[in-house]
Formats: C-alpha cells, structure tokens, sequence
C-alpha cells in the first residue's frame, strides 16, 4: 500500500502533486483543509502525510499535533511557503519528520517520500527475487536462495539501491579481499550465477537492470 494524504488549499499545487506521484505509482487522497485531513485520517491508513500549514479550518501543524497525541506516528513532511525559523520549528515541535519550502521541484519531494518511507517495507523486489530486509533473506520464485557471502553482501547492495547505482568504493567494502579485480569478478560471477544484468556505469559503480 503506497497511500498518502495530501493537504493542501491550492489546487493548482495539489492536482500537479496528485498527478505526479499517481504516476510514480503513489494513491494520494488530496484534502483541501484541515477538518477534511482529519476525517480521512481517521477513516484510511497512509505511509505518510504531506501537510501544508496555512490552510483552511484546522492548519497543518495543529492537525499534526492533534494526531500525535492520539498516537498517531505516520511520518509526515510538511510543505509550506512559511520559510521562518519559528514557523519551521513548530513544525518539528509538532512531530514533522521533514520540512520542505515551497517552491519545490516535484522531484525533491518525491525523493524525501522514499527517504520518509523506506523503513517501512518488509521486502524488496527485484525480477523474480525478493529480498525479506529484516531477515535479509533472498527468495528466488518464493523459495529461499544460498548464495556465498560475498556474492550475498553484493546482491542484497544492489537491490536496496535498485534502480539506482551503488558505488565502487561501497560494493568493494563489501569483499572479503577488497580489489576493483575481485570486484568485477564477483560481480561477473553474481551475473551469471543468477541470470540477471548488472550495468556497469563508467564512473560511478554497478546497477540492476
């Protein structure tokens, strides 16, 4: 379940963040003051809470006291055009997790939703495979996979970082001899042992593809 409630009066911002993470494949519930944020607050669960401050009835910082005291710890970023330092730390006060200033790029917001939000997944997947985060146990097709342990370190990097690149200083922390040789050995090796595709980005590390 990837729901957020999203509170904000503009409705330019909000049906531009509302079609933007929709097609980043986040359900958002948009609510346009504070009364309303609380009614569907109450009646849905959410991974988080993006709360703008002035809004109409209830503003975001009261809302997010309000449902801290009823122990209600979903994190929650708060977007604002308030740039002040008191206005940012009531924010924090209240229980904001995060504080971003309006203007923003969408992209910036949806980076902090997945920076907000990872620790809350049990599981990662990649193709056919699934990686269980506590356990780190990888399943191959829902059966448990064995591999060795630096091939293990390795794949588990990559599917955190997945779709994103993991560093070659990172991924030779990773190897029982630490050598950009035996790096691209396992990582060779990784390939074809799984059957998958590891990019190497010149500069930068290796990826999934």
């Amino acid at each position: 379940m990837n729901r957020l409630l999203l509170l904000e009066d503009d409705p330019n911002l909000a049906k531009t963040l509302v079609k933007y993470l929709r097609f980043h494949d986040y359900e958002v519930d948009w609510a346009k003051n504070g009364e309303e944020a609380v009614d569907l607050s109450y009646d849905n669960r959410y991974i988080l809470y993006l709360f703008d401050i002035n809004v109409p009835l209830l503003n975001g910082v009261d809302l997010l006291s309000l449902l801290r005291e009823a122990d209600d710890f979903t994190p929650t970023i708060i977007i604002s055009a308030m740039i002040d330092i008191e206005s940012v730390t009531k924010g924090f006060m209240a229980g904001a997790d995060d504080y971003l200033k309006k203007p923003f790029d969408p992209e910036e917001l949806l980076i902090r939703i997945k920076a907000k939000t990872a620790s809350l997944k049990k599981s990662l997947q990649y193709q056919s495979y699934e990686l269980d985060i506590q356990k780190e146990t990888i399943y191959f097709q829902g059966e448990p996979l064995f591999l060795g342990k630096v091939q293990k370190r390795l794949f588990i990097s990559l599917m955190r970082n997945y779709p994103n690149p993991v560093s070659y200083e990172e991924l030779i922390l990773l190897l029982d001899k630490p050598s950009e040789n035996a790096l691209r050995v396992n990582i060779a090796k990784l390939k074809k042992l799984l059957s998958i595709e590891i990019k190497n980005i010149r500069g930068v590390g290796y990826k999934l593809t």
